[in-house]
């Protein structure tokens, strides 16, 4: 009888891929002194603005959210941003850097490939994020070792909408039994959101502050982790 496979799905931004890293090619077009608050700000507004249009129940795409997110950031620090600067920009999400961590977390699920059964879950078009994977000079040698990449796009809606990790729970066939699906995700929001529809989830804290996020105090985390090799560590013998 075949051993039941622990199920854990990775979020990409921000959590397996930094978002922070694509600061080097904002330096190229405003200087070094501008690009890591441009590339956080960016960040900000690119998070922002999924929340806001699941609000008031629109959708547009992440790639076109990501777009705008950049003009608005680039907007607050009175820049002025060409149409082919913006393309290059966003090109550039197809070479982010991952986490210093992130080696050690593809050896353990090497190693424990027959024991965990490994996804993306992200709020990315299945273009966006297919080209971060594949083309990512870290991520994308490793691409096999996930199962395939689960999306939202389809849905037309993000993060933490309920519907995308039920989505999630059946795109990996464990309908009906959400408590068997592991969110790893380094966003508060993607934690609450998942613990809401029953999933588990590990935080990665990377600034080691704790969990300190308070909209609901009954849907910690059961992990808290500093990286995501030691959090598939704690989750392998939870």
């Amino acid at each position: 009888m075949a051993t039941k496979k622990t199920v854990i799905a990775f979020d990409l931004y921000g959590t397996l891929l930094s978002t922070e890293s694509i600061a080097h090619e904002l330096a190229k077009v405003y200087g070094g002194d501008k690009a890591q608050p441009l590339a956080m700000l960016w960040r900000r507004y690119q998070l922002e603005y999924t929340w806001r249009i699941n609000s008031m129940g629109e959708y547009k795409s992440f790639s076109e959210i990501t777009r705008n997110a950049l003009y608005h950031a680039t907007a607050e620090h009175g820049l002025t941003l060409s149409e082919k600067d913006a393309d290059a920009l966003m090109k550039s999400y197809d070479s982010l850097r991952v986490f210093p961590e992130i080696p050690s977390a593809l050896k353990i699920l090497e190693e424990n490939s027959d024991s965990v059964e490994a996804y993306i879950f992200s709020n990315g078009t299945d273009e966006m994020i297919g080209n971060s994977i594949k083309t990512s000079p870290d991520l994308g040698p490793h691409a096999g070792r996930f199962k395939s990449l689960v999306t939202v796009h389809g849905l037309k809606c993000f993060k933490p909408d309920k519907r995308t990790y039920h989505h999630l729970v059946e795109q990996v066939g464990k309908q009906g039994n959400p408590s068997e699906v592991w969110v790893v995700s380094a966003n508060p929001f993607d934690i609450v959101g998942s613990r809401s529809a029953g999933l588990k989830s590990a935080f990665i804290d990377r600034a080691g502050k704790g969990w300190i996020d308070r909209l609901d105090e009954n849907r910690r985390p059961l992990i808290v982790a500093p990286g995501v090799d030691e959090a598939i560590k704690s989750i392998l013998k939870y």
